[in-house]
């Protein structure tokens, strides 16, 4: 994310186009993106413990921006081994209370398949100290007390001021807990000072973590100054403070439960049964082939998380695709229960409703679950996908319900020499019906399938001119240039269309040097199956 924010910077601060610094793991893309927030002067240091919090404010002023932003970042999120071996722990009384920084439910969503139930875990957030006070002081177990907030709720600490403030109340509880208990420390860097401040307070008191202070670690690089501070202060004042080198949360918790016998890991071993785990097909070796069956699926790598959300008084899709034509801009729309949804610029979203009195205008996460059938999302995605790959593929498309149609725009391009190898030409008019044109092209679609976005490919001729006194005749011709694609041909085929319609850089659907565009990527390796 620190890296993600350190692009969107660099992007709207000298305009330019988003793939010029797409691939975040090269390191001179790196090296130009911390030079320009060097430049800059008012942005912390790389490698400050306020880096993450000062770049997430800069990017994402507003709360509810950020608030958007994570919700789009966790949409999904399922829980781990380790989160339902925390929860066991929880269950077998091992750990009575969790304080966590993350503003995700997985904890509790754990919980709930660990215990058969939502009501045993007592989960408060900022809105409620006072009933994270009453539930420990009763010792409610087990319970867990976000100390940045929740996703869901309105009150999220994720910058330096906010977390300079952290909420008084739920510090000195902190404080206190850590009189009570030892302390086991996961996936927390020690970045923020509210937090670290309320852990060196603890260590100073005498008989402060009775059951030890434990810091998991993970990579051979020495923690934070402020965590092997916290740790030699604890240290110093009798408390056994120990920095314990992990491999990752899963493992570190599934050596934990193997040590305690007395724990039902009935959930945990079958989850553990059930868990499918993915491997590439092994290389063929000798005179072996692939054995495997290509299907016309490629998977969609990269698609958009948010985009704008408007309520306004304007009517349905009709009403929104007239209010688009009339003030001639480029935006995508759909519309929802919750408003219209839109990727364009804000200008001309403005331009398009602001005379449809607009209430609300903010970002909208496009949740995962709602691309898993015919939604007002998916569509507004497919439109933005089919976009994409005619602003930047060379290609025209026609619209069906259920599929888009895209064949070249000039089939005698030297971009598609290679399309005219394995099918000849690529566009003529059909024998003896002058006012019947076909090109070669394909079917594309949308679809959901092992919990990802995929594009259909089918190849196919696509008409112009056609109607009902000559449809019959587009499909004998159709049939005729298509009934010997299969086996190697049509593999052939899916090769080229996978590959030119990937290519190595992103589909943006607008091109937009700011605003919200529509950004895709595609994997040029269809899916498949093979022999088990």
């Amino acid at each position: 994310m620190i890296w993600e924010f350190k692009q969107l910077l660099f992007v709207s601060q000298r305009r330019v186009a988003l793939q010029t610094v797409a691939d975040l793991s090269n390191p001179a893309i790196r090296a130009q993106l911390q030079a320009h927030t060097d430049a800059a002067g008012a942005l912390p240091a790389a490698g400050s413990p306020e880096e993450y919090a000062g770049l997430f404010e800069a990017v994402y002023p507003a709360e509810s921006d950020r608030r958007a932003f994570l919700d789009a970042k966790l949409s999904g999120a399922k829980p781990s081994y380790g989160h339902l071996a925390l929860a066991a722990l929880m269950r077998g009384q091992g750990a009575r209370l969790v304080w966590t920084t993350n503003f995700d439910p997985l904890v509790a969503d754990s919980c709930a398949k660990i215990f058969g139930t939502t009501g045993t875990l007592t989960s408060v957030a900022l809105d409620a100290p006072d009933l994270a006070q009453q539930v420990i002081d009763e010792g409610r177990w087990p319970v867990e007390v976000k100390l940045h907030g929740d996703f869901r709720s309105r009150r999220l600490k994720n910058t330096n001021d906010e977390l300079r403030q952290q909420d008084s109340q739920l510090r000195q509880l902190l404080v206190d807990a850590c009189a009570r208990f030892g302390l086991v420390v996961a996936g927390y860097s020690g970045r923020d000072r509210s937090i670290m401040d309320t852990l060196d307070e603890a260590a100073s008191r005498s008989g402060a973590f009775p059951a030890g202070l434990f810091w998991l670690h993970r990579g051979d690089d020495l923690p934070l100054p402020r965590v092997r501070a916290l740790l030699a202060r604890a240290a110093a004042n009798g408390i056994q403070a120990v920095l314990v080198r992990i491999e990752n949360f899963d493992e570190a918790l599934r050596d934990i439960i193997r040590l305690m016998d007395s724990l039902d890991t009935t959930e945990l071993d079958s989850f553990a049964a059930e868990r499918r785990r993915w491997s590439p097909a092994p290389r063929p070796v000798g005179r072996k082939g692939w054995p495997v069956v290509r299907l016309n699926a490629l998977p969609i790598t990269q698609a958009p998380t948010v985009c704008r959300r408007i309520v306004c008084e304007i009517g349905g899709y009709a009403d929104v695709r007239a209010a688009i034509e009339q003030a001639e801009v480029a935006i995508l729309a759909a519309r929802t229960k919750a408003g219209v949804l839109a990727f364009g610029s804000d200008g001309d979203v403005r331009k398009v409703f602001d005379g449809h009195g607009i209430t609300d205008l903010d970002l909208h996460t496009i949740e995962i679950k709602r691309l898993r059938y015919e939604s007002a999302e998916r569509g507004l995605l497919r439109e933005a996908l089919t976009r994409a790959i005619v602003r930047t593929r060379a290609v025209n498309s026609v619209h069906r319900r259920s599929a888009d149609l895209l064949a070249p725009s000039d089939g005698e391009a030297d971009a598609w020499s290679d399309l005219r190898r394995l099918v000849g030409p690529l566009s003529g008019v059909v024998p003896n019906h002058p006012e019947l044109r076909w090109r070669e092209g394909i079917s594309t679609r949308l679809d959901w399938a092992d919990d990802r976005l995929w594009i259909l490919l089918d190849p196919c001729t696509v008409f112009e001119g056609i109607d009902d006194t000559n449809k019959a005749f587009a499909a004998d011709f159709a049939r005729e240039r298509t009934v010997k694609r299969y086996n190697r041909p049509l593999n052939d085929l899916l090769g080229f269309w996978s590959g030119y319609l990937a290519q190595d850089d992103e589909l943006r659907a607008l091109g937009l040097g700011n605003g919200i565009d529509a950004v895709f990527r595609l994997s040029p390796d269809t899916a498949f199956s093979r022999r088990a």
